[in-house]
């Protein structure tokens, strides 16, 4: 009998709840089985999802096979039906002990093959579980799951239910003993976390969590936070932004469009505007601030007119780092009812988008030759500056340090730098 292997799809905090179901079925004494987390963000995503199930399990014949995450919380009919499946638990079930102690006891086969619930009943997080995970120099901590909002292309919220909070001291006593392991950054992450704090006593903001990290764990040296909602970033986030070196300089923004209409139809909360005002007003307050965004191409009725909104968003929000998403329908989500575009236009937008962004990049590096940044190194060659650039060295360096460095040149889609005498490593260099 050997120990599960676990396969995790998609997001951050699916590879978070990944290292906790490691330690969940690690306890219960799982045995000989293999563990699919899947992303149901896409139709691709579930195709994906289904492609890699029956590559495990020609590799895995004698193993039992176990599918969790967003896709088989909102599909389980799909998976169960998979005759490679033996079993299909969802988002909630997977967080807890008492499931994986089924799993281990009954994995003869007598366990119940589907084990999925009504997540929109869920009212806590189960974020105290593990320590957050990562590589050596950098951790991620999840303090928020799920989604109060409803845009038409999303079936994120049926995967994860509504958003819950993980409480500020459960995630300052996480960040203190990360740091106490050696780990100089944590990244908050959550899929709304702009949201954290709504549910919780007082109704705190995330800008009161990020300001409370960075006054009760000092020898934190390091500060990111993942994906958030421009238009929900409140006064204190604004204050961490301008005031807290400690607070990394890029913040990734999920826009999905530039056009005021089709935000509309998305039922997004922001118009083209308040992106734009956003953009201006944090690398006002911080000018080394870099942008990533999600922006999706071909959404439902886009017209080129719509399309070229989005095209120019790039320039005048000055973003750096694009995910774009080609859009494609999810059954049951209002968009997938709307007057589709057609799926070349919707390749070739999607291709236009990425090389506006591979441009953008190409303008970020150029600018930092000759600069000097404390590079994070995440393996003894390469590591990233604060705006998340990835930069590489000749010579090998510790890895997990911050290290001084000044920037030499640009190869492909990385710096290249050398090491420096410097200042400290909560400075910038």
């Amino acid at each position: 009998m050997t120990a599960p292997r676990f396969t995790t799809l998609g997001c951050r905090l699916n590879a978070y709840e990944t290292e906790a179901m490691k330690e969940l079925s690690a306890q219960a004494g799982l045995q000989n089985a293999v563990v699919v987390n899947t992303c149901a963000v896409t139709a691709e995503a579930v195709r994906k999802a289904r492609k890699e199930i029956r590559r495990l399990r020609r590799e895995n014949p004698d193993a039992r096979l176990i599918v969790t995450g967003c896709a088989a919380q909102t599909e389980p009919e799909t998976f169960t039906a998979m005759e490679e499946v033996d079993a299909v638990i969802g988002n909630t079930e997977k967080m807890q002990p008492e499931t994986w102690g089924k799993l281990a006891a009954d994995f003869i086969g007598e366990t119940e093959a589907l084990q999925v619930d009504d997540i929109m009943s869920v009212t806590e997080t189960a974020g105290h579980l593990i320590d957050g995970f990562g590589t050596r120099s950098r951790a991620y901590v999840q303090v928020q799951n799920g989604c109060d909002h409803r845009c038409t292309f999303c079936i994120i919220p049926y995967g994860r239910g509504n958003s819950r909070s993980v409480p500020a001291g459960v995630v300052v006593d996480q960040i203190k003993r990360l740091v106490d392991r050696g780990y100089n950054e944590v990244v908050l992450t959550g899929v709304d976390l702009t949201s954290w704090g709504a549910d919780l006593p007082a109704q705190p903001k995330l800008g009161d969590l990020v300001m409370r990290i960075l006054k009760l764990v000092p020898d934190l040296a390091r500060l990111r936070i993942s994906s958030i909602d421009s238009i929900e970033v409140d006064e204190n986030l604004m204050q961490a932004i301008a005031t807290e070196p400690r607070l990394m300089p890029h913040l990734h923004l999920s826009l999905q469009h530039g056009d005021d209409l089709i935000l509309k139809r998305m039922k997004r909360r922001h118009l083209r505007d308040d992106a734009i005002r956003f953009c201006e007003d944090a690398r006002r307050l911080r000018p080394d601030m870099t942008y990533g965004a999600d922006i999706i191409a071909g959404f439902p009725t886009e017209t080129e007119a719509h399309f070229e909104n989005s095209l120019k968003l790039v320039e005048e929000c000055g973003l750096t780092w694009l995910h774009v998403f080609p859009y494609s329908p999810r059954q049951g989500t209002p968009a997938a009812r709307m007057p589709q575009v057609n799926g070349a236009a919707i390749k070739d937008r999607a291709a236009q988008l990425r090389a506006a962004g591979d441009r953008a990049v190409a303008r970020h590096l150029a600018d930092q030759v000759g600069q000097h940044h404390p590079v994070l190194m995440e393996n003894p060659n390469m590591g990233r500056t604060p705006q998340f650039t990835e930069v590489s060295f000749a010579d090998p360096q510790t890895e997990g340090a911050i290290v001084a460095a000044r920037i030499t040149g640009v190869e492909g889609h990385q710096l290249t730098a050398t090491p420096v005498s410097g200042p400290s490593r909560f400075e910038a260099a």
